[in-house]
């Protein structure tokens, strides 16, 4: 909210004119005003809340001038409903507010019993309760209600702020006054806030997480008075809210509660703000969604920073330190978000990583599926770091999003025939093959899931992913894909063949009609010529069977320049160093191309000869100039 428009409406001579020129001059006006003063602007340098531009429109409620006072209605943020004596305050039950509901109008209303030097009504009190509350219970939009007199100048600067606060800081978001509770919206907001707020996930605001707390929001801290107090109060209505280890989240939204219930819902409004909330009680889409856009040829990776928080996020809900994180504790996790991603559920979370033997998501698998969400919707895996706390401690409302610094963005792998290693952590791998050549047991096996003999077709598309330790002890996260029906729609979508880092053809060596099945494959998709490949002969450890196909598997990728097929089985241990080739070849791509011409000769040394040869001929030169200028 970058603009306050403020509609001041009322009966005539109920003093509407008299607030807005001595909030203007600062003084009351003795001298006759004109009726209806002209629009009023003040600028956000006047502490203004939330530091927006404020207009003030005057308006008469004579009836030839009711259009005028509609349109004004209609423009504003907020209403100033002034009265001055009983015929005037009947008027706001039986006309204004009725009117302002006929209009269509959603905005706040602020109710004025002006003159107060004048009423004989009694106290302020005696006001608020006998005329200010009744109308207030009868009408929801009735925000706040006040008492102020324009010859003494009293609480005129304070009506304007009410209506200024009921717009940067509205209370009906947060407060049901028909329940006298937090609305639902509201509580979640401040659920997840005690989430990000307990650093221990012990259930509890500790004192220290409370001072951290309060720096965070307000900057500044808490003394021990003050936090005593605040434990009083939360005492007095919720007793077993308040232990030695501190304030539960029954306590923290109790006291919030109080905040809102007396007036001070500005305080909630600056807790959520910090916490990135915007006035419909959502995460701001702009904390959510950064701007990070992955260039074409490039992917999105973790980095260590990513990495750190999520192994720490890891170890902190592993209640147990069973080393997996079971139904409950992925819950509680995840509490703060809006679920498990979408994603997850379509890769069939958690079986789409490594498991213990519980079925639990290892650190292991938790961070390969991290892996994985980066690698395919970094967006995704920003808003997750956005819901989780990520750089909670450090973030302010106005600083810059700093959860893209969670993730890298890889260098561009343009050219992968070239020789060389391209710069990914994480790659993929498509698994394709004829039906019942033992793909999915194969991506079983990366996963260290045991071997079932059933047959079960994939109808649906089937990810796995895991970490592989290359030679040399380097990490890199491995996704396998086999694609199921959706195989064809896969293979002719260009876009999808770009993402793949290394395409991996299986046939099974006991089935003579199990290869012919990869040389149709290429001849119908041409454009998987452009990726890197292996080809694998699974079952090994069954009877190898001629292949009823033009060429035999080994003869065909030799007429490809290729390595033979590897001879593998699943229920060899050994089949760990397929995943870890696998890996190698999408990593240095351009050893695994067809290479379907004679490669030039190499004549890199007979450069290098050459250039030195040419340097030391100039060295030569520059030598005998200067041994000749000497003479």
């Amino acid at each position: 909210m970058s603009a306050v428009r403020i509609c001041v409406c009322g009966d005539e001579s109920v003093g509407k004119s008299s607030l807005v020129a001595s909030l203007v001059k600062d003084v009351f006006v003795t001298t006759k005003i004109q009726p209806v003063l002209p629009q009023t602007t003040i600028p956000p340098s006047i502490g203004t809340p939330e530091n927006v531009t404020t207009t003030i429109v005057d308006t008469s409620a004579l009836p030839q001038e009711r259009e005028t006072l509609k349109k004004e209605i209609r423009k504003s943020n907020v209403i100033l409903l002034v009265y001055s004596d009983h015929y005037s305050y009947e008027r706001v039950a039986l006309f204004w507010m009725p009117y302002f509901r006929s209009l269509g109008v959603n905005v706040p209303v602020v109710l004025c019993a002006n003159k107060s030097d004048l009423s004989a009504s009694g106290s302020t009190v005696q006001v608020v309760d006998e005329e200010m509350l009744p109308v207030m219970a009868e009408f929801k939009e009735i925000d706040s209600c006040i008492r102020t007199s324009a010859r003494e100048h009293h609480n005129i600067n304070e009506v304007f702020f009410l209506c200024q606060k009921a717009v940067t800081h509205p209370i009906a978001p947060l407060f049901d006054s028909k329940e006298s509770n937090l609305k639902p919206a509201a509580i979640s907001a401040l659920q997840r806030v005690f989430y990000l707020c307990d650093k221990d996930q012990n259930a509890y605001l500790s004192d220290k997480e409370i001072h951290d707390f309060q720096t965070k929001c307000f900057d500044k801290p808490l003394g021990a008075e003050d936090l005593e107090n605040i434990k009083q109060a939360i005492r007095k209505y919720s007793p077993e809210s308040v232990t030695d280890q501190g304030i539960d989240e029954r306590g923290f939204i109790l006291l919030n509660k109080m905040f809102a219930e007396k007036g001070r819902h500005e305080t909630v409004w600056i807790i959520l703000r910090t916490f990135h909330y915007t006035d419909s009680l959502s995460v701001k889409d702009s904390f959510l969604h950064p701007k990070f856009d992955v260039p074409e040829y490039s992917s999105a990776e973790l980095s260590p920073a990513g990495y750190r928080f999520f192994v720490d996020l890891f170890l902190l809900f592993d209640k147990d330190n069973d080393g997996g994180l079971n139904d409950a504790e992925l819950s509680a996790l995840f509490s703060p978000t809006p679920g498990l991603p979408p994603s997850w559920a379509d890769s069939s979370f958690p079986s789409s990583t490594v498991r213990n033997e519980a079925g639990h998501i290892t650190l292991q698998g938790w961070l390969a599926q991290w892996s994985m969400t980066t690698f395919r919707e970094p967006k995704t895996t920003l808003a997750y770091l956005a819901y989780l706390g990520f750089g909670c401690p450090t973030t302010s409302p106005s600083a810059p999003s700093i959860t893209t610094t969670a993730l890298k963005i890889t260098k561009a792998r343009k050219r992968r025939k070239r020789p060389g290693r391209v710069e990914r952590n994480v790659v993929l791998a498509y698994i394709v093959g004829g039906p019942g050549s033992g793909k999915s047991s194969l991506l079983d096996s990366f996963l260290s899931r045991p071997f079932t003999p059933t047959y079960h077709p994939t109808i649906k598309p089937r990810t796995a992913v895991n970490s592989v330790e290359l030679p040399g002890g380097k990490q890199c996260y491995l996704i396998l894909e086999e694609h199921g029906e959706l195989e064809p729609a896969i293979l002719e979508n260009n876009a999808k063949l770009d993402e793949c880092d290394i395409i991996v053809y299986t046939y099974d060596s006991s089935d003579p009609d199990s290869f012919d099945y990869i040389p149709s494959l290429r001849t119908k998709y041409p454009p998987l010529d452009h990726l890197p490949s292996l080809y694998v002969a699974l079952k090994a450890d069954l009877d190898k069977t001629t292949q009823r196909s033009e060429v035999q598997p080994d003869e065909y990728t030799t007429g490809l320049k290729m390595n033979a097929p590897l001879h593998v089985s699943v229920t060899w241990h050994s089949i760990s160093e397929l995943f870890v080739q696998i890996a190698e070849a999408a990593t240095w791509p351009s050893t695994a191309f067809p290479k379907n011409d004679e490669e030039g000769p190499d004549r890199t040394n007979l450069y290098i000869a050459l250039g030195a040869v040419v340097c030391a001929g100039a060295a030569f030169v520059a030598i005998w100039r200067r041994a000749r200028a000497a003479e």
